[in-house]
């Protein structure tokens, strides 16, 4: 991992002060969007899922619901998934699904960049990967998120979706999320955060 001044203290105060921005500058689309779901769907409004956090710590990620409750399925979805609910792929399309994860930066268990946090049962296939990955706090976006905006659109052209992206997709992410790692810096920060605008936005 490389350690500078920006890492080190720079990135949490960064981190703390954007999320804050965030979600008073965002809360009509959250307010607006939790009133769909309720709508829609009449059930819980919010999503929590055990993801792994820096130095392997547990924590529940909060998304906004984009499926229905009343099917089960697997944990990796994919473009045409008939779980996703209408609202949800409004949400999704334009990652507002991910927004209640700025109350994770103020708790202090993600940034505003960093490699996205994964589930248990991946990290385990790659764990010496992840040891490294693992030194720095999860984050809302990073390379990988941004080459991968797509991604249920990738995995719907295999059959088997959880191999797809445990052999395929996964094994890409990790040599992203090394590399960020590796060179974590201010510039290298605002480089992702503007190409996230520009990918949601779909701006060429």
């Amino acid at each position: 991992m490389r350690s500078n001044l920006y890492s080190k203290f720079f990135k949490h105060l960064m981190d703390k002060i954007l999320a804050f921005i965030s979600l008073i500058a965002f809360s009509p689309i959250l307010l607006v969007s939790a009133l769909f779901i309720k709508l829609e769907d009449g059930d819980n409004i919010f999503f929590k899922q055990i993801r792994v956090g820096r130095d392997f710590k547990l924590f529940n990620l909060f998304k906004f619901r984009t499926m229905s409750n009343k099917i089960n399925g697997s944990s990796i979805t994919q473009s045409n998934d008939i779980r996703i609910t209408k609202t949800g792929r409004v949400l999704r399309k334009l990652k507002i699904d991910e927004l209640p994860q700025l109350f994770n930066i103020l708790l202090g268990q993600m940034s505003i960049v960093g490699p996205r946090p994964e589930l248990e049962k991946y990290i385990n296939h790659y764990m010496e990967d992840y040891k490294t990955i693992l030194n720095v706090k999860p984050g809302l976006s990073d390379f990988a998120s941004i080459k991968y905006r797509n991604e249920e659109q990738i995995l719907a052209r295999y059959e088997n979706l959880e191999e797809a992206y445990l052999n395929i997709v996964l094994p890409d992410k990790i040599n992203l999320n090394k590399q960020y790692v590796n060179s974590i810096s201010f510039k290298t920060d605002l480089k992702i955060i503007y190409q996230t605008i520009r990918s949601v936005f779909n701006v060429t």
